[in-house]
């Protein structure tokens, strides 16, 4: 078997793309937490309370869509050598390795994964001060859960080409992948059609997530499904929707992965395994619409968002 294209060493950020711009900027800085770096017409950049230049890029378009999930790696060197092997194995390159252009800068590529789905493997983006804890604010961006139509040729693109590690299983319907000592990065889950199913946002602390939950009460939204601990991963979750009904997630005490010592299990879709706490009763009809999303073939159409 060939050898993964690259190394990737963490989730930096991810693009959403949304109809109203003005309304979900103002949740993610004015409710959710995060702080606006820059903005134009037609985006917004927000950062967490750690170093990544941009943990979130909102951009206006006409549908709920996946702009990209941009992943970090260490050297210029990664990059080219990515690329390289990218397109010997004839995945497609939206931008081939060279310095970025876009808010942040660095150096990197694009590729499109089977799904349509655009990643970016980059370095030397620009850092950004890291922030106090005080605040019960997100870090940055810990994982995103994907919906896919294969959830096996998923899991194969990405552990055998991006070089991930399947974690954990849920039965047959969701698979865990990492690409650090995280739990999981990304997460699949098999579905009727392709789409983000949500976005978790990692808080320093259990207490920083409880606080969280609180103040968006006070905000007065409350959660589509949460608080509780997940059975993979252990991490505690609750769920909300933003104003564009994309799913976002609190979430906290992710278990960390000793490579040498891990074993991969299956864990049965039960609500006791799903929500260790018991805390949360199993996902309602509500979250999983949410969560469900609206299909979206990326890369693969130029008109993803009017179809």
């Amino acid at each position: 078997m060939e050898q993964p294209v690259v190394r990737l060493h963490s989730l930096r950020s991810v693009q959403l793309k949304v109809p109203d711009l003005a309304a979900c900027t103002d949740f993610y800085s004015e409710v959710w937490g995060l702080s606006v770096v820059e903005r134009d017409s037609d985006d917004t950049w927000l950062r967490g309370t750690g170093t990544n230049h941009h943990v979130l890029q909102l951009s206006r378009t006409e549908r709920n869509a996946l702009g990209s999930i941009s992943f970090a790696v260490r050297t210029r060197a990664e990059v080219d050598e990515a690329g390289r092997r990218l397109v010997a194995r004839g995945v497609p390159l939206l931008r081939e390795p060279g310095p970025l252009d876009a808010v942040g800068g660095g150096y990197g590529l694009e590729l499109v994964d089977p799904e349509g789905r655009r990643i970016e493997l980059s370095c030397e983006v620009h850092a950004v001060t890291p922030q106090g804890h005080d605040g019960a604010v997100p870090t940055g961006v810990t994982h995103v859960v994907l919906n896919t139509v294969d959830i096996d040729a998923a899991v194969t693109f990405y552990t055998e080409v991006l070089g991930m590690r399947v974690s954990d299983w849920s039965e047959h319907q969701m698979a865990f992948l990492r690409c650090n000592a995280d739990h999981h990065s990304i997460a699949f889950n098999q579905a009727a059609w392709t789409s983000v199913n949500h976005v978790a946002y990692e808080m320093p602390s259990m207490d920083h997530f409880m606080r969280g939950i609180g103040s968006l009460k006070h905000h007065g939204i409350t959660p589509l499904w949460g608080p509780g601990r997940h059975g993979p991963g252990n991490n505690t979750f609750s769920y909300f929707a933003d104003p564009a009904g994309l799913v976002c997630e609190y979430t906290s005490d992710v278990a960390q992965i000793v490579e040498d010592q891990w074993l991969c299990r299956v864990w049965r879709r039960v609500p006791e395994l799903s929500d260790l706490w018991g805390t949360a009763g199993p996902p309602s009809r509500q979250v999983r619409s949410h969560m469900a999303g609206v299909e979206d073939r990326g890369a693969f159409t130029g008109t993803e968002q009017s179809r």
